[in-house]
């Protein structure tokens, strides 16, 4: 897969809260968590279980910092 993001951290599936219409998918990326907010259907489109390896993949305008 070739994607224009240049953003991709691979990780694994820690946990996956279904909500009715969306779903929280929050990957450990070397000890870090990221949460990602995606439709159920995706969800189930992609087959996604805890503990499967997925690339995380970050595609933005604006990056922000706090200090």
């Amino acid at each position: 897969m070739e994607l224009s993001a240049r953003n991709q951290l691979k990780g694994k599936i820690k946990e996956i809260v279904r909500g009715a219409v969306m779903g929280e998918v929050m990957v450990d990326v070397n000890g870090q968590t990221m949460t990602s907010s995606i439709s159920l259907s995706s969800i189930d489109r992609l087959a996604l279980r805890i503990g499967d390896a997925v690339l995380v993949v970050i595609k933005a305008t604006d990056v922000m910092i706090g200090k």
